[in-house]
């Protein structure tokens, strides 16, 4: 594994997992959050992400954790692993509400700096409806994923993993 992309829906964890499997391989770890958004939540111009992306893609090795749909085809076509963290709603809601409980009025430290927490209700229904929205689709493009495919329904299967590697 030289390159992974750690995917699953929002609040499952996969920032987290992306810096306990760097500190455990070594690789380095980049978020898509702060390749992403500029301070304020805003969104660059495509051809701007494009190029960030391209960057950090032409990486050696990596670790990326996000979805960004769009993107996802190209990632995977540069990735040798992935990590689909395919965690319970309620525990993603759970953990996205606490997150933003933690980090209030601050950027976490896997977002762009400018880019505060804050409680967004449309947010958390999205997270909500991931299974009949976001699911099957992704589930999909894991299934036609070519690498290595490490699929994870709970946090202790990932955390078993992480540390047998």
């Amino acid at each position: 594994m030289q390159r992974v992309l750690v995917i699953g829906p929002c609040g499952a964890g996969k920032s987290t997992a992306a810096r306990d499997l760097g500190a455990r391989t070594g690789l380095p770890v980049i978020h898509l959050d702060q390749i992403y958004w500029q301070a304020g939540w805003v969104e660059p111009a495509p051809e701007e992400f494009a190029a960030r992306l391209d960057d950090a893609l032409n990486g050696p090795a990596w670790i990326i954790d996000g979805n960004y749909g769009g993107s996802m085809d190209l990632r995977m076509g540069h990735a040798d692993a992935l990590v689909y963290l395919d965690f319970p709603i309620p525990l993603c809601l759970w953990r996205t509400v606490r997150r933003i409980w933690k980090y209030r009025g601050n950027s976490r430290p896997d977002v762009t700096e400018g880019c505060p927490e804050r409680l967004d209700l449309s947010f958390l229904w999205y997270i909500a409806c991931w299974p009949w929205t976001k699911r099957p689709a992704l589930t999909r493009r894991v299934g036609s994923f070519a690498g290595q495919v490490h699929h994870f329904r709970s946090p202790a299967e990932l955390q078993g993993w992480i540390d047998r590697l």
